[in-house]
């Protein structure tokens, strides 16, 4: 059956000399693997091109809940980036974000608030220009609600210990390592308070910024086995130190 849906783009392998397989994460159908055909070429109904990390596309595919691999007829992007593909902090952050996608994104149903989540954020994230450091953690951070994992702080100490083992914030260090330390779990909390567009209002040191993203990717990693090693969070991290 043909369909249309709106898709984020999550990972791309080329697949002969003028083919790629493509993966998504759509609106419609959850997470789908796409074959694509005749990428190149002025008349090509599917860009190569556009088919980079969390690129907006509108597509119309043959759909078959039988076959493990779809076939793309047409796309094309619904929103051209302005600045995510030429900012090297914000492409950095994109590369490093699709590949935790592609592991944890794989229920192949839809679900709608979650795409919206996704599509929001990106969007908003094109266009920022304050606050750019911190927006792949304040996702990572969000995303979790969405997952089942969302950080329980809303009456926890002033000043306490996030147990990344029971998924609460406690008054006393945890007896096991899988903790964030007080100032590390302050920084969760507010970037949990904060919608995007609010980012520019946190004042951090590059070094406070490494240890909460190694703690959640240790958060993760406890919830969806281990995450590492992520090809793209040494490079990220490269790029924000430099």
């Amino acid at each position: 059956m043909l369909e249309k849906t709106r898709g984020i783009v999550l990972h791309s392998t080329k697949y002969g000399d003028n083919s790629l397989i493509v993966t998504m994460y759509t609106e419609k159908f959850g997470r789908q693997s796409y074959m694509v055909n005749a990428t190149h070429g002025r008349r090509s109904a599917n860009k190569a091109s556009a088919m980079q990390p969390l690129f907006l596309l509108e597509t119309e595919s043959y759909q078959k809940k039988t076959r493990e691999l779809q076939r793309l007829k047409e796309s094309s992007i619904w929103h051209p980036y302005v600045s995510l593909p030429y900012d090297i902090h914000k492409s950095t952050q994109a590369i490093f974000l699709t590949e935790i996608l592609c592991k944890i994104l794989q229920e192949e149903e839809p679900n709608p608030d979650l795409y919206d989540f996704l599509e929001n954020a990106l969007l908003f994230f094109d266009t920022m220009e304050e606050g750019v450091a911190l927006f792949h953690m304040w996702f990572l951070v969000h995303l979790s609600a969405w997952l089942g994992i969302y950080p329980l702080t809303r009456h926890s100490p002033d000043k306490g210990w996030f147990d990344m083992k029971k998924g609460v914030v406690v008054d006393r260090e945890p007896l096991h390592s899988s903790f964030m330390d007080q100032e590390t779990t302050h920084l969760l909390i507010t970037l949990q308070s904060l919608q995007v567009m609010d980012l520019f209002r946190v004042k951090t040191t590059r070094n406070q910024r490494n240890i909460l993203l190694n703690k959640l990717m240790e958060y993760y990693s406890l919830h969806f086995g281990n995450l590492n090693p992520l090809k793209s969070l040494q490079i990220l991290k490269e790029v924000f130190d430099g």
